[in-house]
């Protein structure tokens, strides 16, 4: 049948040369498009791609697996093993075809997002050595001589005439200060604009003496002291208690020990969907199951 149906596309190619026809390129082109397009998928008919690869024909009409080009855009967002949120289970295995890596499914909808001790602490030091190098800079713009007199000059500018510091002020304050503090703490911009402000309300509950989610100046001043040393919280749960980064599950939900407070997930557990969906492959796992599914159509042709 191929064979003939070249064979046709030929003739009538030729047929319109002979009579001399104003034929144009994508005119004599498009029918050998065309079969390009059935002949790759004649050649693929035989051949499975694990997930977030697709079957292509190479130049000498042998299929291939490539990794595809884009998924499609529906929002079923997964959490990956490797701690990364993906908008769909297709762009998981894409990124897992492209990096070469091994990325399962850890749970449904996105990772959760926490900020740590270590990532509180990082903070909190990051703009105690931004007072340190600010009190050594020419170009001081306060007459601060001290760390005292600087934080209270800071204070004062974005405390919004109330003398207290919120989260959207402090929030503030490290955004207009954000190329000398260097507040990196993902690769992600969305992701690093979500811990830093994670962490702010953390450092805020660290030295928030009356519990009113603001600092006073006293407060502001005693979180950003050199010498103060931040004390370390651990989580408790049934009489156990966790370190700071350890992970527990709630039914159908994934919870993580962050500065002493459990941060969970949010989904909504149903009670057959424990076991009902499929447990995710590795790409090793899908490589395994892809040539024992080509043994088996090679055996049935």
């Amino acid at each position: 049948m191929l064979k003939s149906l070249i064979n046709e596309l030929i003739h009538s190619v030729t047929k319109a040369l002979d009579k001399h026809r104003n034929v144009s390129v994508l005119d004599l082109v498009k029918p050998f498009l065309i079969l390009s397009m059935i002949h790759s998928g004649s050649v693929c008919a035989r051949t499975f791609c694990g997930a977030g690869r697709v079957c292509v024909s190479t130049d000498r009409g042998e299929p291939v697996c490539r990794c595809l080009e884009k998924c499609d855009v529906s929002e079923h967002w997964v959490c990956g093993s490797n701690s990364k949120s993906y908008r769909n289970h297709c762009e998981l295995h894409r990124d897992a075809c492209v990096t070469h890596t091994k990325i399962h499914v850890a749970h449904r909808g996105p990772c959760l997002v926490v900020c740590l001790l270590s990532d509180r602490d990082w903070l909190r030091e990051r703009v105690v050595q931004w007072v340190q190098e600010e009190l050594g800079s020419d170009n001081l713009t306060s007459n601060a001589s001290s760390a005292h007199d600087l934080l209270v000059y800071t204070s004062q500018i974005y405390d919004n005439g109330d003398s207290q510091l919120d989260s959207r002020e402090f929030l503030s304050f490290l955004k207009h200060n954000e190329t000398a503090l260097n507040l990196t703490l993902s690769n992600t911009l969305e992701t690093n604009l979500l811990l830093r402000s994670l962490c702010v309300d953390a450092l805020i509950e660290l030295s928030d003496e009356n519990a009113d989610w603001k600092l006073s100046l006293t407060e502001f001043i005693n979180c950003l002291t050199p010498t103060y040393h931040p004390p370390e919280r651990k989580c408790a749960l049934e009489d156990e208690v966790f370190e700071d980064g350890a992970e527990t599950q709630m039914e159908c939900n994934k919870c993580v020990c962050a500065c002493g407070n459990w941060v969970c997930t949010a989904l909504i557990c149903k009670e057959d969907e424990e076991g009902a969906e499929e447990e995710e492959l590795t790409e090793e796992e899908w490589s395994r199951r892809v040539a024992e599914l080509s043994v088996l159509q090679v055996k049935h042709l």
